[in-house]
């Protein structure tokens, strides 16, 4: 994957290779030890970055920004893009498979301790070939210096390749550009809801939900008291967003 297209949406750079070459990218990383992390982005993502510098840098340092929700996909294909979504839960789980051999090591962050003891319950089970390097369940909140270093020490003394970070969005973007210096060779992957899912804690989609694009409605359904105000906020400022992308760029286009 040589040359990776993207497109900037209200000034959010998305990038558009296909989940097949996204995941021979990753292994072509782990294997030069590059380094770097990996932004996994939803509608969300380019809604908050236009109120907040600070994820609006981190996303713009990540060595992929990729579509993690429908409507960056079906935005990118209505500007030109073969965009295809990388759906983080997906993406980790064809990950996990396809390092069965033992080459990577594999560290889990965030979330609570109980979500990581049955996600690695599960991983073990259903992936037997790859390799956990060590959990982490960090306090919820800001972390002091001291804490922070505490942990990079732990995943740096761990041996990992790659970890998964599962702080949610926007605070795993913010930290994995924070650390990201600090953990040289080690990539990053910020996958938010992917340790609910996989550990089973919380009920996914199916697949033809997710397909349709409806997948929100599904979590909204599930955790209406927590998502009802941030889907309030976020759908009609990226309705809005999408359509002035769309609008400039075809009054740009040549006639």
């Amino acid at each position: 994957m040589t040359h990776i297209p993207s497109i900037l949406i209200a000034g959010v750079r998305v990038d558009s290779p296909s989940f097949a070459g996204t995941l021979d990218w990753t292994l072509n990383r782990i294997t030069e030890r590059s380094g770097g992390y990996i932004c996994h982005l939803g509608a969300h993502g380019v809604v908050d970055a236009q109120q907040d510098a600070v994820l609006a840098r981190a996303l713009a340092g990540a060595a992929l920004a990729l579509p993690d929700g429908m409507p960056l996909v079906w935005l990118g294909r209505w500007l030109g893009l073969k965009s295809e979504r990388v759906y983080g839960p997906d993406f980790m789980r064809s990950l996990l498979a396809a390092t069965g051999d033992g080459r990577c090591r594999h560290f889990l962050f965030g979330s609570t301790p109980q979500v990581l003891r049955d996600l690695e319950r599960r991983i073990r089970a259903d992936y037997p070939g790859a390799t956990i390097a060590g959990c982490l369940s960090p306090p919820f909140g800001p972390s002091s210096p001291e804490e922070t270093e505490a942990h990079l020490h732990a995943i740096r003394n761990a041996g990992a390749d790659v970890v998964w970070v599962g702080l949610g969005a926007p605070r795993q973007e913010k930290w994995m550009a924070d650390v990201t210096a600090r953990l040289p060779g080690i990539l990053l992957f910020g996958v938010g809801a992917a340790f609910d899912f996989l550990s089973g804690t919380k009920p996914q989609a199916p697949a033809f939900v997710r397909r349709s694009g409806l997948e929100w409605a599904f979590r909204w359904l599930s955790e209406p008291r927590r998502l009802t105000s941030r889907y309030g906020r976020v759908i009609p400022v990226f309705l809005w967003l999408a359509a002035r992308e769309l609008w400039s760029r075809r009054q740009n286009r040549p006639v």
